[in-house]
């Protein structure tokens, strides 16, 4: 079941916050403060944080800073409670990473649909990054089993083409800037030329390989 961290150091908003989300199925835990809301958040894992901006000793902001420095909630929906109506503390909050916020006071409304808002986004990344994940595996796993059909001089092949041309990219890079400062004139020519010798060199290299086709993997079978 979901999970949700409420930290609120008033009585009355916390307790009715917890009150309001159980009922909806949530599983709630609670902190009074913002140093037990830390240690609630690597505690607990939970999958959404509400919580206050203004509290003493350890306000919003620090438990925010705190959260995201950790792996394992650096990306958990982080909602801030609060009671400023200026628009500068909100975009405070926002810029140093909270998802969303609820402005004291807020209607039962107001809590679960920015509640669903934000774990519906949460899935949606996640989904994206499993996704994701499976398509590097894939890759990753093509990739080998590339590398496994390639004869001894293949492999040294794609291993020198690739440093090569990673070099050179180098030097087109240095000599596009430079020729980018130049007026007409001497040095833009010999500019142009040390262009043209590297791609001339590039061209020879690629020229060894005149059918990629025999670098695939052989097929056993035909269908």
């Amino acid at each position: 079941m979901t999970k949700i961290l409420v930290i609120e150091d008033e009585v009355e908003i916390r307790t009715n916050l917890v009150d309001l989300l159980e009922l909806e199925d949530y599983v709630v835990v609670s902190a009074d403060n913002g140093v037990n809301g830390i240690i609630g958040a690597f505690e607990h894992h939970p999958d959404l944080i509400l919580c206050d901006v203004m509290m003493p000793e350890v306000d919003g902001y620090d438990v925010l800073q705190a959260v995201r420095q950790e792996p394992e909630t650096a990306t958990t929906p982080f909602i801030f409670l609060t009671a400023l109506a200026d628009k500068g503390d909100i975009r405070q909050g926002m810029l140093k990473g909270a998802d969303d916020y609820l402005t004291k006071p807020f209607t039962r409304h107001d809590v679960i649909a920015t509640v669903e808002a934000q774990l519906e986004r949460q899935s949606r990344m996640t989904g994206k990054r499993e996704q994701q994940a499976a398509q590097i595996a894939d890759l990753m796993t093509e990739i080998q089993q590339f590398r496994d059909a390639l004869s001894e001089d293949q492999a040294q092949l794609i291993t020198e083409l690739r440093t090569q041309l990673r070099d050179s990219i180098i030097k087109l890079n240095i000599a596009s800037n430079i020729l980018d400062t130049l007026p007409p004139g001497e040095q833009r020519e010999r500019g142009i030329a040390l262009v043209n010798n590297v791609c001339t060199a590039e061209v020879k290299l690629l020229g060894r390989i005149p059918n990629f086709d025999h670098l695939q993997p052989t097929s056993t079978a035909a269908v």
